[in-house]
């Protein structure tokens, strides 16, 4: 990691869920929880704990210097809503297979 910029992944116990226009689009109750210096606290969720059947996949890349290339998935009235990282950086190598949303419950 760069000098004074760290990202912590730890295992959650609580309840997430994500609702969007009333829709459930995920919930979990086997979060990670990823504090990174500088952003909000992000919850990632297991991919099996995600409605990957409502979300399109997008063509939309971004690249993190510190956790690798994300890719991203899209509802039709909210473009590249979910993202995960398919091949995340050794460092942050648990967030595999695991799906972020910019908007999440927490109960």
């Amino acid at each position: 990691m760069a000098h004074g910029h760290t990202i912590t992944i730890e295992r959650g116990g609580r309840h997430v869920r994500v609702v969007h226009d009333g829709r459930v689009l995920a919930e979990s109750d086997r979060p990670l929880v990823l504090r990174e210096t500088g952003c909000p606290v992000r919850y990632y969720l297991p991919a099996e704990d995600v409605r990957l059947d409502l979300l399109t996949p997008s063509d939309t890349r971004t690249y993190c210097p510190f956790k690798g290339t994300a890719s991203y998935w899209s509802l039709p009235e909210a473009p590249d809503l979910v993202w995960a990282y398919p091949d995340p950086k050794p460092d942050v190598r648990e967030i595999k297979d695991h799906l972020c949303f910019y908007e999440v419950e927490v109960s």
